[in-house]
């Protein structure tokens, strides 16, 4: 059995929101597992003042194998990181990641992708507590995996060579995204709609609460200005979801985590 390591992490600089406090994380690794929850890279967790057993992977998940045809990955290797790779070794198939913040642990778990790009789509198997699970084992939808357990390592199939012509419309689809600190799409799209839009309907969009913003480039991001609070972003959180149930009776249905 390992021995239990830990790390003290401060997440008003770690998250990708810039929100949270700084507590002791436990290392993680294929044997001390307990149970706690992965933070990957905080990118669509917003974690409170009073979060407990918090988790992040060994960085001995930080590597990338490339052979035959396959790409293995560790579960901690950032998706940026995997999008360098696979652009210089001329590998196709994960232009999306370009500018996905978090990592392909966190990523297969929630499906991550743009548009029809999804990060389920070349992916084989990954590697859980109780070893290798095929991916016909495992149920993907939109941003959506039935995985309850951490992604150590994520095996790949290598389709096609890397197309920029889908790099740069991908990345033209990422323009209309605000800059500051946020925590990605708060919420999922409804089916046959979007999120942002029935937000910007319900005049919402640019509305703030303390130093949280609906943002005004794009109403399903919400941004830290500087020195928003946890509690900020709930109410915005909540009075989005009752002012579309209201206008719309659409019960939007959050994309990222509270923990």
């Amino acid at each position: 059995m390992s021995s239990e390591k830990f790390k003290i992490i401060d997440f008003s600089k770690f998250s990708s929101i810039k929100i949270g406090p700084k507590i002791k994380v436990k290392i993680i690794d294929e044997e001390n597992y307990n149970n706690e929850f992965l933070i990957g890279r905080a990118a669509n967790t917003l974690i409170s003042p009073n979060a407990k057993n918090l988790g992040i992977l060994s960085d001995k998940y930080k590597f990338i194998e490339y052979k035959n045809g396959y790409l293995k990955v560790g579960g901690k290797v950032k998706n940026r990181v995997l999008y360098n790779f696979c652009k210089r070794k001329n590998i196709g198939g994960f232009e999306f990641l370009s500018h996905l913040p978090g990592t392909i642990g966190g990523s297969i778990k929630m499906n991550a992708g743009v548009k029809n790009e999804e990060i389920s789509n070349n992916l084989i198997a990954v590697k859980t507590l109780n070893g290798w699970i095929e991916k016909k084992d495992i149920l993907f939808n939109y941003r959506y995996s039935n995985i309850n357990a951490p992604v150590f390592e994520a095996l790949f199939e290598i389709k096609r060579n890397y197309d920029p012509f889908l790099d740069k419309y991908l990345k033209n689809l990422r323009k209309n995204q605000p800059k500051k600190p946020s925590l990605g799409s708060v919420f999922k799209n409804p089916k046959g709609d979007f999120a942002g839009r029935l937000i910007e309907k319900t005049g919402l969009k640019g509305e703030k609460r303390g130093d949280i913003q609906i943002s005004k480039v794009h109403a399903n991001f919400f941004v830290n200005l500087g020195e928003g609070k946890f509690e900020d972003m709930i109410y915005l959180i909540n009075l989005t979801k009752k002012r579309v149930y209201e206008n719309f009776g659409i019960k939007l249905i959050e994309e990222i985590k509270i923990i």
